[in-house]
């Protein structure tokens, strides 16, 4: 599963030293066929203490983590949405991303100079997002337009279409992003002409604050977003100090909390599989099932699921094998409706 987000803000906000911090441990990139990679793109290990507790139980020769795809986007400008900067380019690197995480400056420093020539987090959130809210009106309403047109031929579900697209048009109009809109997406016809749209706003939003102080409160209107707190200049100084200096200077760092919540605003988890040839980490939707959690192995494990074996982690690690386990019941076997659980370590019966 190729999972990407796309790092955006302002220009000189820290987005390229954020990117460099997060990408400082390459990944063994083999490992992932699906990855295209691309000088602006980064894949970052989903940090999981419980994948190296299997393997060392499983002396596996090889530990396979879950992975998550930063972009780093350029920069983007008041006007973007109407072609400037780099706007038109901007739009269609953010329109790949699975969710976006906007680098917002926090700190004050006289010496790195703000586009706007003033701090002011709030006003720079408001300004990004109306870019994004402005190209999804242009592309709303192109929508609009053409499922009129359907609706005056009488197609099949246009009247309902209609009122969706017209209803998200509205929001934003008002200056809401489209991911506030509430939608019928059990319905499959709406669920289509929102997934053709695109829209900017419609994915999830993580911000990251470029604070001085990584304790300090933050106002209410930025607290209250879903949020990390980075101190993004000391990230990047860390990536040239060892543990052992880390630690004597009493430097931490918390750039696996944003990868962690990253993979979290996505509705994401894990299960595990654990063996000698490797022990691997699989992403999947929460609430998947488990032939839906197979088809992560292997498509053929979705169609041609029997049954599935399956333990939590610290259970596995408490009977010390997958045979001892077995041997004392700990074992469960659970079928098609089985709902998999983050952290269930799995063997499928295909």
């Amino acid at each position: 599963m190729s999972l990407k987000i796309g790092i955006v803000g302002l220009p000189n906000v820290g987005k390229s030293t954020l990117f460099k911090a997060l990408t400082r441990n390459p990944v063994d990139i083999n490992n992932y066929p699906f990855c295209t990679i691309e000088p602006n793109i980064g894949i970052v290990q989903v940090p999981d203490e419980r994948l190296l507790k299997l393997s060392e139980m499983s002396k596996s020769k090889k530990i396979v983590p879950a992975v998550v795809e930063f972009v780093d986007i350029a920069g983007l400008v008041k006007g973007a949405s109407e072609g400037e900067g780099l706007g038109n380019k901007f739009l269609a690197n953010i329109r790949e991303v699975d969710a976006i995480a906007q680098v917002v400056r926090v700190f004050q420093n006289p010496n790195i100079i703000h586009v706007h020539s003033q701090i002011d987090p709030q006003n720079d959130i408001e300004i990004i997002n109306t870019e994004l809210i402005l190209a999804d009106l242009d592309t709303v309403k192109k929508t609009e337009t053409r499922v009129e047109k359907d609706k005056k031929g009488n197609k099949k579900g246009a009247v309902e279409q209609l009122a969706a697209v017209q209803k998200i048009k509205a929001a934003l109009e008002s200056g809401e992003l489209a991911s506030e809109v509430e939608l019928n997406l059990d319905d499959d016809l709406i669920k289509i002409i929102v997934r053709e749209m695109q829209l900017l706003t419609r994915k999830p939003f993580l911000y990251v604050y470029n604070v001085s102080d990584v304790n300090a409160a933050l106002p209410p209107e930025l607290e209250k977003r879903n949020h990390v707190k980075l101190d993004i200049k000391i990230e990047e100084e860390l990536i040239e100090m060892s543990p052992e200096e880390q630690k004597e200077m009493g430097l931490q760092s918390n750039i696996n909390e944003l990868v962690l919540k990253a993979y979290d605003i996505l509705g994401l988890m894990t299960f595990l599989t654990t063996g000698e040839d490797e022990s691997r980490a699989w992403t999947i939707k929460k609430s998947s099932t488990a032939p839906e959690a197979g088809a992560a192995i292997h498509n053929d494990f979705k169609e041609r699921f029997i049954k599935a074996d399956v333990i939590q982690w610290q259970k596995l690690l408490e009977a010390g094998a997958w045979g001892k386990a077995r041997e004392l019941g700990w074992l469960r076997t659970e079928g098609k409706e089985y709902v998999v659980q983050d952290g269930d370590v799995i063997e499928f019966k295909v």
